[in-house]
């Protein structure tokens, strides 16, 4: 009961700062003036009703004491506002200046409840992750988070994190199978926003943890399309500590998945990989038979049926949505291995980790492969005719990523 009554009280208290954030806002965006014929009174009388509620609420905890001189300071500039309801040059005079003086306050406002707001987010966040067994209550904290985070800088709140060692929770979180994938999923997302919030920070924790290990680990959707993103944004270095820890021929090993999602997800992470790999990088991926895997899926293209190795014992029902799937769309998300053997070429070709030299020797690798792990001479020549061309449109061919770097064919 007394845990039903602080959870109440949490949420009182948190509806009150957003709503004294929401009026701190509007009078940064339209200070107070008779020229907008805006009843000053009103206002006053509104900012009162949220003073007598924030001293009801707030009184109880010091934290809250800055918050409640700015509200006492914003409503007396608020008053004398209304008290200069002169139309002489000295009552203008006097009213744009405190209206200047209510958006200096009104921003320190704003500042002091995103701050007490951020210290309740942290602090919801650390204890439920690591005292709550409620899954849900989990979830929806970490969503919270991630929306706070995906705001955009603020040292301030990047500090809170820090000193809460949020990205060590997230890490355990990851790493802890007996998490319920939901729970895991919005952790590697959290992951993904923390690092794009500052990248300066937040890469050198990725280098220094478990973090790409144990999204390959997973092994969900999610995860492999979070570790997508981390490969896209941060490129190079995190694609050759990957290939110094191992971690490349645990990608490709995803693409055999009977999770076809998963598989297109991992497909997604070696394009990436192609596009900035340096030689090393595309030496060990082919290497690990990657064209003969990437020469066996695009096999089943449109029209095709999903091969029984794939269904994974799926219902007949499943299967056959995915045979319509494939009969009536026309989404190239359908077919997410069509033509990948000439998707993967075109991304050493247009990519940034080779030079000229190393592009040409690995088309003659890739063709050599095609040629061997051909099942007719029709195939082979199929795909030879698509890559004789990659050199001179290849640069036409991007249409996916925000670098344009995923190729379409």
């Amino acid at each position: 009961m007394e845990e039903v009554d602080d959870e109440l009280e949490n949420q009182r208290v948190i509806t009150l700062l957003e709503a004294l954030k929401n009026a701190s806002k509007g009078l940064q965006s339209n200070p107070i003036s008779l020229s907008y014929n805006t009843n000053p009174k009103t206002t006053v009388e509104a900012l009162s009703k949220l003073e007598a509620e924030a001293g009801t609420v707030l009184s109880r905890d010091p934290k809250f004491f800055n918050l409640s001189q700015l509200i006492r300071n914003l409503k007396a500039l608020l008053e004398k506002l209304e008290k200069s309801q002169g139309y002489g040059l000295k009552s203008i005079l006097h009213r744009q200046i405190t209206n200047y003086k209510i958006a200096g306050v009104a921003y320190t406002t704003e500042a002091e409840v995103q701050a007490l707001l951020d210290r309740r987010i942290i602090q919801c966040l650390v204890t439920a992750l690591t005292e709550s067994e409620d899954e849900f209550k989990k979830v929806t904290i970490l969503i919270e988070f991630r929306n706070r985070v995906r705001q955009g800088f603020d040292r301030g709140f990047q500090d809170l994190v820090l000193q809460a060692k949020v990205f060590s929770i997230m890490e355990s979180i990851l790493c802890n199978s007996s998490c319920s994938e939901s729970v895991r999923a919005e952790a590697a997302l959290v992951v993904d926003a923390l690092v794009r919030f500052n990248k300066n920070v937040f890469v050198g924790l990725v280098f220094m943890g478990p973090t790409v290990g144990a999204l390959i680990s997973m092994g969900s959707c999610c995860s492999i399309k979070v570790l997508c993103s981390l490969i896209e944004f941060i490129r190079t270095p995190l694609i050759d500590e990957m290939e110094s820890s191992g971690q490349l021929p645990r990608i490709i090993h995803l693409l055999s998945s009977e999770n076809w999602s998963i598989g297109a997800a991992a497909l997604d992470c070696i394009l990436e990989l192609a596009y900035f790999g340096r030689k090393e990088v595309i030496e060990t991926m082919l290497g690990e038979d990657l064209v003969e895997k990437l020469m066996e899926l695009q096999r089943f293209d449109r029209g095709s049926s999903v091969p029984e190795k794939e269904t994974g014992g799926v219902s007949a029902e499943t299967e056959a949505e995915t045979k319509m799937g494939n009969k009536d769309s026309d989404n190239p998300q359908n077919y997410p291995f069509e033509s990948c053997v000439t998707r993967f070429a075109v991304q050493l070709e247009v990519g940034e980790g080779l030079n000229r030299i190393e592009k040409r020797e690995f088309k003659r690798d890739i063709l050599r492969r095609v040629r061997e792990a051909s099942v007719s001479d029709s195939e082979s020549a199929t795909i030879e005719a698509e890559m004789v061309f990659v050199e001179d449109i290849g640069w036409r061919c991007c249409s996916a990523g925000s670098d344009g770097v995923i190729i379409s064919i």
